[in-house]
């Protein structure tokens, strides 16, 4: 049996029920969804616990704030990790506590 896990990456333009897929190696299925602010993070992330998801990876466009906004909405039903960049070059290198 394969675990659940997720990627969630943000940026404006995203729409989570478009910006999706499903990879299923031997090890992992891990699901990547784009979603376009934190509020849309924090309801896709617990989407990915009701089906089984229990490590969710966020993008580095997650600020500090972003990802413990995700860590208090799954209340520990999933592990959550961060890719970390300071300031994000596709933001114009900002954080997107700065911009979500």
């Amino acid at each position: 049996m394969s675990t659940k896990a997720a990627f969630i990456f943000i940026a404006l333009e995203n729409d989570f029920n478009k910006h999706r897929a499903v990879i299923d190696s031997p090890v992992v299925e891990l699901s990547v969804v784009g979603v376009k602010n934190y509020d849309e993070a924090e309801e896709v992330a617990l989407k990915l616990v009701a089906e089984g998801v229990t490590a969710i990876e966020l993008c580095a466009g997650f600020g500090n704030e972003g990802t413990a906004r995700i860590a208090r909405a799954v209340k520990g039903k999933a592990v959550v990790g961060v890719v970390r960049f300071d300031l994000h070059p596709a933001f114009d290198h900002q954080s997107g506590d700065d911009l979500f």
